[in-house]
């Protein structure tokens, strides 16, 4: 592990300190550090936990991470495809992706990929600092101070930007004075691997009863990963420690029979507590992920979020660093992700409501099973769940039908030879792909970004109607023809006048 440098004033220097590193805060990193980027990430574990957390990445995640060449190895099939999933524990939710696209859902414990994240960074040249807990972080004239308390006592580091990926109970959100809304809990849940003594005293998936909800699942060695939701009311010390004779008595009563479970491992509870931050940036410091928004554990979207966050913030950062952003680009960043993940908090709370008691959630549920079994794959559940109906909003002005959206992963012929969508955006830069000699006016157009910009000229294709695209790292559409020009949406995006390298003197 590449360890932290200490300037000769005793303290850490970056032009970028990363807060967490958890899954999110490590893809950050990775993010910036691949684009020359000098980061740091200050996390307070000293190694990555087993803990069960975390599986599901959501298939607009695992398409923005195949953009940017971080999908896990194994994980980069193209065939598209569907995969059956769930809404509310209610079986039917059918999650498809185009061809051309990975599969739509990756199943990758969090742990193997905070490792991948966390090997990628290093790679890139990215500082992991362990073991410290940050305590203080204060903005100063040009850059961010922050303090952490490690085993050789009180580090400091001194970095233009810092983003917060310290989880649900961020230190970095509140010393940054950035309010919440939140929304008490109501349910009690717990979680924990066990073995069971008879594995068919709890099958795995998901069981209801008039008491609650069990899910479980298949582990290894022989284990059970049990989760159980009841609806009596949020336990009173949610942060007091669970017990093994308490789970298995929570369990049984919701099963309405006696399981015996022993070899308790990673027990913990949890509750529909639910938190959005009022705004995801503060001047020089960002949230990202559970720092961010906090919502129930149902449908697997919470690490897909944060995911998104990371690629959408990392290399905007980036070209802020290196003097090449627009003027307003780090505001889109708030713009973007805050309505993506009220969304989701608004999608958990629906499936919470489902999976409630009493007559009311039993007819609710007869209706989704009948929404479900009539357009499993079509539409509207899937494209929520998959955050593949997202549209950005618009930042600069008039814009033509196509921008705000997803790119979708086409076949392109270029003057370079056959590509893809994935491949143009491999780089990690915006891409303006030009189609035809008639699209030959918009090279000049974009002459004065061409540092930062990369300029590929494609054959027409049926697939992209337009005869030009400029097409952001992360997949997403950010100007066609129709709209505003070409350089207003530049302007909007990227600094005018970067050198070759796409930079210009750091402004930290």
């Amino acid at each position: 592990m590449q360890s932290a440098v200490v300037a000769g004033d005793g303290g850490i220097r970056a032009q970028v300190a990363v807060v967490g590193g958890g899954p999110v805060g490590l893809l950050v990193a990775a993010e910036l550090a691949a684009r020359a980027v000098d980061t740091v990430v200050i996390e307070a574990a000293a190694a990555v936990t087993e803990q069960p957390k975390a599986t599901t990445l959501h298939a607009r995640a695992v398409q923005c991470l195949a953009r940017r060449g971080l999908l896990p190895a194994g994980a980069s099939s193209s065939a598209g495809g569907a995969t059956s999933f769930h809404f509310g524990g209610l079986p039917g939710l059918v999650i498809t992706a185009p061809q051309g696209e990975p599969e739509p859902i990756l199943k990758c414990s969090q742990a193997d990929l905070e490792r991948f994240f966390e090997e990628r960074a290093l790679q890139a040249g990215a500082r992991i600092l362990r073991g410290h807990r940050v305590t203080g972080i204060v903005q100063e004239p040009g850059g961010v101070r922050i303090t952490a308390e490690g085993p050789r006592g009180t580090v400091t580091c001194v970095a233009g930007y810092a983003v917060g990926a310290d989880g649900a109970r961020s230190t970095v959100r509140e010393q940054a004075g950035i309010g919440s809304d939140t929304y008490a809990a109501s349910v009690a849940a717990m979680a924990g691997t066990v073995t069971l003594p008879d594995p068919a005293s709890l099958l795995p998936g998901w069981h209801r009863t008039s008491r609650g909800w069990i899910a479980a699942k298949a582990g290894s060695g022989g284990r059970t990963h049990i989760r159980t939701v009841n609806f009596r009311g949020a336990h009173p010390d949610r942060h007091q420690p669970l017990g093994l004779a308490e789970l298995r008595r929570e369990t049984s009563w919701i099963a309405g029979r006696e399981i015996a479970m022993e070899d308790p491992r990673w027990l913990s509870r949890f509750s529909d507590f639910t938190r959005l931050a009022r705004s995801l940036r503060a001047g020089r410091i960002f949230l990202v992920g559970d720092a961010a928004h906090v919502h129930f554990p149902i449908g697997g979207q919470g690490l897909s979020t944060g995911v998104l966050d990371a690629l959408n913030l990392g290399w905007k950062l980036a070209l802020a660093v290196h003097g090449s952003a627009g003027a307003q680009l780090l505001d889109t960043y708030d713009l973007e992700r805050r309505p993506a993940a009220r969304r989701v908090v608004e999608n958990t709370q629906a499936q919470l409501a489902l999976m409630r008691e009493g007559a009311e959630a039993d007819a609710l549920r007869e209706v989704f099973t009948g929404i479900l079994a009539a357009d499993p794959a079509g539409g509207y559940l899937s494209g929520m769940v998959s955050a593949q109906d997202t549209v950005l909003p618009e930042h600069t002005g008039r814009t033509a039908l196509g921008a705000g959206r997803f790119l979708h992963n086409v076949a392109l012929t270029t003057t370079t030879g056959e590509t893809d969508v994935i491949g143009l955006l491999a780089d990690g830069r915006p891409v303006l792909v030009l189609f035809g000699e008639e699209s030959s006016g918009y090279r000049e157009e974009a002459r004065g970004w061409e540092g930062t910009l990369r300029v590929v000229h494609a054959r027409p294709t049926p697939d992209v109607p337009q005869e030009a695209l400029l097409v952001r790292p992360d997949g997403y559409i950010a100007w066609a023809p129709g709209g505003d020009g070409l350089a207003v949406a530049l302007s909007a995006y990227l600094a005018e006048g970067a050198g070759a390298d796409g930079a210009r003197p750091s402004r930290v």
